[in-house]
């Protein structure tokens, strides 16, 4: 026995130091990762390798199963193209831009496929409010169909609006699917409210729904999320912005509210575009062939501007987000202005920020001064003093928690959505993003940014040097694990 124990403890000991190299040449051969998140995860599991190989098998690697890549996969290679080619080649709908744009919109076209589209009109809501009670007066308005995805839907007085919209419209014979995603909107799910619109004949589903923990890491990773925030009626409306179904005070975390969004209502051929990314997922998620919506015939724009829809997520190819927004920054010939509630840039999105300083271009950067994300906040502000040293106008939101994403370049180019500028929104969730020349809406996001500017406070080399040590060494911890969180 007391000889037997030794060879026992040797043997485990054995198996575990074989185990972690196993999982560290794993996290060195893994492919499409950026030099800095492999260090990163080499890191953690050679210091912590028992606590360090249990994170990187849950959160190392971004894997959604196997299963649901080849569905998703094999539904969008089926899927008819967002407009026919007869559509793409009247000149009613023919995109008009600059040479110096065409690089943008030819990029956001390899990601989905999505050529720029013409004949758009545009809305910038005037707060969040008005925003959903628009969002609910065309749902009442509508006559064939009302699709919808939210990542938060809230059971408060907006998402009760949005609710009791739907089961009117489904009441009425129009053809009502909404979907929401299984963590964000998981009270809402739960909820007689999510019972009752089924039993009233609107199509719900739940977009990556919450299975058994203990199963789930066999499946893929855990915390992958559909973050996109679509509404589509009738195949010429639709909304784009950051704007969840819920109320402003955003009640489930009432002490960083009000929740500060932008949300755009667009009429056009972008819908169809929209209507593109609804159909793949819902179709992923629901076993609801619905694909003839596709085939219909797309109207014709009116006089108005391009657009194009960028949709991003773990089965569409990696790093196409920070892409998007790495273009833009280096396109920026005078002015570029960005909002965003979570910055954990790589290192090409940083060194694209401090460049368009450099080369004179007025750059401006607004976070929210109080973050509902620590970790988040801390990675975040280990990036201002290069920023800031670089010419960057960092600035610090006050009015509320600043959860808009916007990015105006110029007096044409604006990009609104879901996406923010973290690692999370890159690899892990499910976005969508339209990308738009015009001068008349890109000046209202403009406004709309410019009153986020009056209520922030600019940061300085000084404040950033006033930080304790102890904060600075959060702070770039924080910005170390970035790859990590």
């Amino acid at each position: 026995m007391n000889e037997a124990f030794p060879i026992g403890l040797a043997l485990a000991y054995t198996a575990f130091v074989l185990l972690w190299l196993a999982v560290l040449a794993r996290a060195v051969l893994r492919p499409h990762r950026e030099p800095a998140s492999r260090i990163a995860w080499i890191a953690v599991i050679a210091a912590l390798p028992g606590l360090g190989m249990l994170l990187y098998l849950l959160l190392g690697e971004t894997n959604i199963g196997r299963k649901r890549v080849a569905r998703a996969r094999e539904i969008m290679r089926n899927l008819p193209p967002a407009a026919p080619a007869s559509f793409e080649t009247d000149p009613r709908n023919q995109p008009s831009f600059s040479d110096r744009h065409v690089p943008l919109f030819r990029l956001g076209e390899s990601v989905n496929g999505f050529r720029p589209v013409g004949g758009n009109s545009a809305e910038l809501m005037a707060d969040s409010n008005s925003g959903i009670d628009a969002m609910v007066a065309d749902m009442d308005a509508a006559t064939d169909h009302i699709h919808l995805i939210f990542y938060i839907w809230l059971e408060d007085n907006n998402g009760l609006k949005v609710a009791a919209a739907l089961k009117r419209a489904a009441a009425r014979g129009v053809a009502c699917r909404a979907m929401a995603d299984g963590l964000g909107s998981r009270a809402m799910i739960r909820s007689t409210h999510w019972k009752d619109m089924s039993a009233a004949g609107v199509h719900v589903a739940i977009a990556l729904p919450l299975t058994n923990p203990l199963l789930r890491p066999f499946q893929g990773r855990i915390d992958l999320r559909n973050h996109r925030k679509i509404v589509v009626i009738d195949d010429r409306i639709t909304y784009c912005g950051s704007q969840n179904c819920a109320d402003p005070e955003f009640r489930v975390k009432p002490k960083f509210a009000p929740w500060v969004d932008i949300l755009v209502r667009f009429e056009g051929p972008i819908a169809r575009q929209n209507q593109h990314v609804f159909v793949g997922d819902w179709m992923t998620d629901v076993n609801e062939d619905i694909r003839q919506i596709l085939e219909a015939p797309v109207a014709p724009g009116q006089a108005g501007f391009p657009a194009q829809v960028i949709a991003t997520g773990p089965t569409v190819r990696n790093s196409a987000m920070p892409e998007v927004f790495t273009s833009l920054m280096h396109t920026a010939r005078k002015r570029l202005l960005i909002t965003t509630p979570y910055f954990v840039p790589n290192e090409s999105m940083q060194a694209a920020l401090c460049a368009a300083a450099r080369r004179g271009v007025d750059t401006v950067i607004i976070f929210p001064a109080r973050n509902d994300s620590w970790q988040v906040a801390a990675a975040s502000r280990s990036y201002y003093r290069e920023l800031v040293a670089a010419g960057v106008q960092v600035h610090e939101y006050v009015g509320g928690l600043l959860h808009t994403k916007t990015m105006t370049v110029d007096d044409d180019i604006a990009l609104i959505g879901s996406a923010n500028m973290d690692r999370r929104s890159f690899d892990l969730n499910y976005e969508n993003n339209i990308l738009l020349c015009d001068p008349e809406l890109t000046f209202a996001v403009r406004g709309r940014q410019d009153q986020y500017l009056a209520s922030s406070n600019p940061v300085t080399l000084g404040d950033i040097d006033a930080w304790s040590v102890t904060r600075r060494f959060w702070n770039n911890l924080m910005g170390m694990l970035g790859p990590v969180l």
